[in-house]
């Protein structure tokens, strides 16, 4: 651990040192040319400085962030705390746990729903809220219909598991009324019944195996090892230490071992519909899916027809009430395409019971590893490194809630709840859709009220990643398209001094850095810069930056090398980032909010749009011409950094995109050739456009 912050700390200083070398090299040189200072040079020096200083702010947040996070982690690794256990007579806080879905594959939906059925926690529930168009035909209907199918099956399957311990227990209980129980006995009844969960655990297994696609291997993979397998072993382990060890056991602590029984199961799993409901929001994104629901929790109504005929909610006493929303403490939201681990709640919860200004808890999630795509291991390796900068914000207090997971404090939404007019119905909204990165905007929101947010240093969740370049530009352009949108809150927080200034710094970089990094490297990319711009301070002030960010991939399992691959990918997501840039700046000049558009989760291939592919092309054939440019100037520094992008953006095409799925997608994307099912994937190029969750 010391030896890793000696090295970011040097790495900071040889950063900083040599960035003002060179800086004040190229500015000396500049000035005291015997040409002097031209208009076009000094215009030049001023691009140049700027796009060096945007890429060297991401340098630097990423090292302070690598800093924050490796000491939460040693002290997280020497912290022998277990988290708060709710036992005997106190009842834990009530849990909803909500997964948003639309039209997924019913085997991402089911492994979702039972990693959550599965979490070791006594007082939770489980709903899909399920925002497919109710009145859709042919195929979608199939698919609707089958993932209703789904819930009420597997609802059915845990209440029956559950409803077997509770018999278990209230035959426990009348011995204890009768002769009292004998110690040995009741040891080998609840080795029994340890030996019937972990069974139940199995079939689970099996159920969800039975419904899986060898798409989804890498992702079952580690469900069935982290989830099935583990909790299998452990109720195992348990009958072991009852049916054979000798110690004690006095009866409260065999009321617990049945309550603990009990709980292993018990969790109702329900589906809620809200475009069922003419007064609930129809809007067409996922902040307005958990918004519909939240906004209904601890309520109770009866279904009505309205005026045009369909239903509405109307509030009312429980005893009249047709339909009802329990009320809950905490709020877990879970995307449909990840899954938490079984001590996720419980660890999350018991850290927020302890800290009352806690508003989100969560652990980042982590990409599933080993899929069987190159451009999916790189995308992945970006989104594990993600992991670890997230741990280092908290370090600085500048934490942001990462949607695909969390934990949300019940009062604290209904804090910064608003109350708006859609269709001519009140709706609520507590996460804001003003963006399409609403957990971004709903960090500043909460912030500003004074709540904290807060990482937790343990992997306890997965998500998907897009598995082929269509998929991932849908993704990663939504992710682009907002920070410049909710940068000024951010600012508000440091002027209303409800942020300090480090803290305003990082999180500052996370809203900025898709307009900054990219624009900057843009501008490396294509700008002709002189022979007095080459200046070897200016690499060696990059280099500890990828030094140090190889040696985290290591630390999260890939290879050092893989870093190049890391490279290619950023060289390839710059007009994609660039497009999300250009959308927010869209939404500050017009007001209109950008649509919503799903990361594609299908079999086959997503279409990439024709536009980016092209915009690819240009800034290769760019590279290309800049290094035998520079190479007969004898400008060799800057012929390297050219040479080098053509050969990172030919294996970008090569390896990551694919040469003739790139072809074939331009072609359908001008017009000039059709799609087939093998090729693109016909269904994919549909869903790429489509607005939607």
């Amino acid at each position: 651990m010391k030896i890793e912050i000696l090295m970011t700390r040097a790495a900071m200083v040889v950063s900083a040192l040599a960035l003002m070398l060179g800086l004040t090299s190229l500015i000396y040189s500049m000035t005291w040319s015997p040409d002097g200072l031209s208009v076009k040079k000094l215009l030049l020096v001023i691009v140049f400085c700027a796009a060096l200083l945007s890429l060297f702010y991401g340098n630097i947040v990423y090292q302070m962030t690598r800093l924050g996070q490796i000491r939460r982690h040693f002290a997280h690794q020497n912290d022998a705390r277990d988290p708060k256990v709710f036992r005997d007579g106190e009842k834990p806080p009530r849990v909803s746990i909500v997964i948003p879905s639309y039209k997924e594959h019913i085997a991402v939906v089911m492994q979702t729903v039972l990693s959550a059925a599965l979490s070791e926690y006594a007082n939770r529930r489980i709903t899909v809220l399920i925002d497919d168009p109710p009145g859709c035909t042919g195929a979608d209907l199939v698919s609707l219909n089958a993932t209703r199918e789904l819930i009420d099956e597997l609802d059915d399957f845990f209440h029956r598991a559950a409803q077997r311990f509770r018999d278990a227990a209230e035959a426990h209980h009348l011995r204890m009324q009768s002769a009292g129980p004998v110690a040995g006995d009741e040891r080998i009844i609840l080795a029994d019944l340890y030996e019937e969960a972990s069974e139940f655990v199995d079939i689970v297994g099996r159920r969800y195996a039975e419904r899986s696609q060898p798409a989804f291997a890498h992702s079952d993979e580690v469900f069935a090892r982290e989830v099935i397998r583990r909790l299998s072993d452990e109720h195992r382990a348990r009958a072991a230490r009852f049916r054979y060890e000798e110690d004690e056991v006095d009866p409260r602590q065999l009321r617990l071992e049945y309550q603990r029984l009990i709980s292993l199961f018990a969790a109702p799993i329900h589906s809620f519909e809200r475009k069922r409901f003419a007064n609930l929001s129809h809007a067409p994104n996922k902040a307005m899916n958990l918004n519909s629901y939240i906004g209904l929790m601890g309520r109770a109504f009866r279904v009505l027809k309205g005026s045009d005929g369909a239903p509405i909610l109307l509030d009312c006493d429980e005893d009249e009430a047709s339909f009802a929303v329990p009320a809950a403490d905490y709020v877990v939201t879970i995307d449909a395409d990840s899954i938490i681990l079984p001590g996720y709640i419980t660890k999350l919860v018991s850290i927020m019971e302890a800290d009352s200004r806690i508003a989100i808890a969560q652990t980042p999630y982590s990409a599933y590893p080993n899929p069987s795509s190159v451009l999916e291991r790189v995308a992945g390796a970006t989104t594990d490194i993600q992991y670890l900068v997230h741990q280092g914000f908290t370090a600085f207090n500048a934490t942001f809630w990462v949607g695909a997971n969390a934990v949300l404090r019940y009062a604290a939404l209904d804090e910064i709840r608003t109350m708006v007019e859609e269709r001519g119905h009140t709706v609520p909204i507590f996460i804001q859709d003003k963006t399409l990165i609403e957990d971004t905007g709903s960090t500043v929101d909460l912030v500003a009220r004074g709540w904290r947010l807060y990482n937790h240093p343990e992997r306890l969740a997965y998500s998907a990643t897009p598995p082929d370049f269509g998929a991932l530009v849908i993704q990663r352009r939504r992710w682009a398209n907002g920070g410049l949108i909710i940068f000024p809150g951010v600012l508000e927080l440091w002027r209303g001094r409800a942020a300090g200034w480090l803290e305003t710094l990082i999180r500052s970089h996370y809203l900025l850095s898709p307009a900054l990094a990219n624009i900057g490297l843009l501008l490396l990319l294509v700008v002709p810069f002189g022979r007095e711009f080459s200046n070897v301070w200016f690499p060696i002030a990059a280099a500890p930056y990828y030094l140090l960010y190889g040696r985290d991939l290591v630390r999260c399992g890939y290879k050092g090398r893989d870093i190049l691959r890391v490279y290619a990918l950023t060289l390839l997501l710059i007009p994609i980032n660039l497009a999300g840039v250009y959308s927010s700046v869209e939404q500050i000049m017009t007001g209109r909010k950008s649509a919503f558009a799903r990361t594609p989760k299908i079999e086959g291939r997503t279409a990439a749009p024709a536009s980016h592919l092209i915009s690819l092309a240009i800034l290769l054939i760019t590279a290309v011409v800049s290094a035998l440019l520079n190479l007969w100037s004898g400008n060799l520094l800057f012929f390297g950094f050219s040479a080098a992008n053509v050969a990172f953006f030919l294996y970008g095409f090569g390896r990551l995109i694919g040469w003739r799925e790139a072809l074939v997608d331009v072609k359908v994307g001008i017009g000039l050739g059709s799609v087939d099912r093998e090729s693109a994937g016909e269904l994919a190029v549909q869903l790429a456009e489509e607005p939607a969750q």
